[in-house]
This record gives C-alpha cells, structure tokens and sequence, in this order.
C-alpha cells in the first residue's frame, strides 16, 4: 500500500460561505467525500491517513510529530487550507512543515473532497491499477 496523507481543515470549523468554496457546501459532505475517496483509493492500493486540525491552530507540533513517526509518499493539501484568503500564512506554514518532515512526498493538492484519487493520479499515475 502507498500512503497519503492529506491535510486539511476540520470541515465544522470552516465559513462555506467565504468565496472559493462551492455552492451549498457543508462539513457534512466534505467528511463523506474523503471517505468515500478514502475507499476508492484503498481499491487502489493506497492508505489515506487524514489530518484535520480545528481552523484556529497556531501549534503545528502534532503535524511534524506524524510526519517524523510515519513516512508518507504523497501530501495532499486540501481547499479548506488554500481557499480562504485568512489561512494565506496557515497554508505557507502547512507547505514548509511537510518540504522540512516530509521532503520525500509528492505535494499535491484537491479542489474539493471528492477528487482526492484525481490529484493522486496526477503524481503516481503509473502505480493506479
């Protein structure tokens, strides 16, 4: 199995409203689309481990302790971090964090929780079944 791990914001702590989110998005849909991706890219032969810290971290200790205690061949960074324009300097911190505990991965990044395999495709394509 490859591991991934992706990164992103708790979804209940998160403005849906703020431009760049979809439509009608909930924390609700955004649990059940990494879980439903989280099943297809065990199909796969991938695991994805999540990371989904409440929006007001300051504190990114517990990320580079995961990324010291396990070793992830992809990083995906989701919307939740790169969307609004609050968590600019929060999604610099998240990129260094992984380039300096997890130089080895390939970064990728989703435009919602339901693309999670196509970002993956995009970087281990020839490990897809």
């Amino acid at each position: 199995m490859i591991p991934i791990l992706l990164i992103g914001m708790n979804p209940f702590t998160l403005d849906f409203s703020l431009p760049g989110f979809p439509e009608g998005m909930t924390a609700e849909m955004v649990m059940e689309g990494i879980r439903s991706e989280q099943e297809k890219l065990a199909e796969l032969g991938y695991t994805l481990d999540t990371y989904l810290p409440d929006l007001d971290i300051s504190d990114l200790s517990v990320l580079e302790k995961l990324l010291q205690e396990h070793r992830y061949d992809g990083i995906i960074i989701g919307a939740g971090i790169r969307v609004p324009p609050s968590n600019f300097i929060l999604f610099e911190q998240f990129i260094n964090t992984v380039h300096r505990f997890a130089p080895q991965a390939k970064i990728m990044f989703n435009t919602n929780p339901a693309d999670n395999v196509t970002a993956v495709q995009r970087w281990f394509r020839e490990e897809i079944k």
